[in-house]
């Protein structure tokens, strides 16, 4: 597997444990994948695709600010956002009388 793939897996095992609902206050895991360095032009790292700012505050950045970040490196490296296979069931509620 290529570095794209394994990034994508984790997404994917990140966005199935629920970790990428915007209601899930838990700790936001890390896209790191053990593959660490940098681009030729160092713009972002070549395994998680994220800069070096977003390396530099994602242990202290809150769940909503690393699904942001999440969000971004996936748009780099071209992978689409994980979709959960367990989603909720939508509910139809019953209209009023009038």
């Amino acid at each position: 597997m290529n570095a794209t793939e394994l990034l994508a897996a984790r997404a994917l095992q990140i966005s199935a444990s629920g970790h990428f609902d915007a209601k899930n206050t838990e700790a936001v895991p890390s896209p790191c994948i053990s593959v660490c360095r940098m681009s030729s032009d160092r713009s972002h790292c070549e395994g998680c695709f994220r800069t070096l700012d977003e390396i530099r505050i994602w242990s202290r950045a809150d769940a909503h600010l690393r699904r942001g970040i999440w969000q971004q490196l996936m748009e780099r490296a071209g992978i689409a956002a994980p979709t959960p296979t367990h989603a909720p069931a939508r509910t139809q509620t019953a209209k009023a009388e009038p």
